[in-house]
């Protein structure tokens, strides 16, 4: 498969997640006058498909990782080649930025309407339940080792076929349930940062929580999947 088809998949699939999860934050997870009020579990649930939905799509092109801090765990894990993983990042990077763009154009077109926080993630003031830093380091480095070693073994060769989409999409909805309230959730830092370059919070200046956690978490997970996964046929 040629690197750019990879990368565009990456840009597609990352686009995807960021318009639908964050846009879900956004334009629908509190009640008012024009939107559903769907709340945390509704946002948490969005992100979830969104993954479950674009593994499906485009996951058969690229992997489907949509995400730096999976693409350096599945390296990890053995997963994916080292030399591919700075362009998937890139790419990773500017479908997130491209999608919070969209999403700040439709928002913006509701008179009065203000970005805040626009579903950035932050530790303190910017927390959601105003967690302290430690509390979202912790949150975010052992949810996304989590979340690396369901993908890791989702994809094994042992494991059912067709199946890992749906175990990643719900790790994912799971993820987001337990975290919402200490960061607001961010376990991929290219989500992290398009949506805080709109924020008129000071999410910038804390978004590298969010990548330095994400990653360590991420590679942890790789290499934990990569021990309890053995997929040359030993027992």
């Amino acid at each position: 498969m040629p690197l750019v088809r990879k990368l565009l998949a990456e840009f597609f699939g990352t686009f995807v997640l960021v318009l639908g999860g964050c846009g879900s934050a956004v334009l629908a997870a509190a009640f008012g006058a024009t939107t559903l009020g769907i709340g945390f579990a509704g946002v948490s649930l969005a992100f979830g498909l969104t993954v479950l939905c674009m593994a499906f799509a485009v996951g058969h092109v690229s992997g489907g990782h949509f995400n730096p801090a999976v693409t350096l765990g599945l390296v990890a894990a053995g997963r994916a080649k080292a030399v591919d993983a700075g362009p998937y990042i890139l790419a990773q990077v500017l479908g997130a930025i491209a999608a919070a763009g969209v999403l700040y154009t439709i928002a913006s077109g509701q008179p009065g309407w203000t970005p805040g926080g626009f579903a950035s993630n932050g530790y303190g003031d910017l927390s959601p339940g105003k967690y302290s830093m430690v509390a979202a380091i912790v949150t975010e480095v052992v949810l996304t080792a989590v979340f690396l070693i369901v993908i890791v073994g989702s994809t094994s060769a042992r494991a059912p076929a067709g199946f890992a989409p749906i175990a990643i999409g719900l790790a994912l909805t799971l993820i987001h349930l337990v975290a919402i309230p200490v960061t607001n959730t961010s376990v991929n830092p290219a989500r992290s940062t398009g949506v805080a370059l709109f924020a008129e919070t000071a999410a910038l200046g804390q978004l590298w929580v969010f990548w330095v956690a994400p990653i360590v978490g991420g590679v942890l997970g790789g290499l934990i999947g990569r021990f309890l996964q053995d997929d040359s046929g030993e027992e």
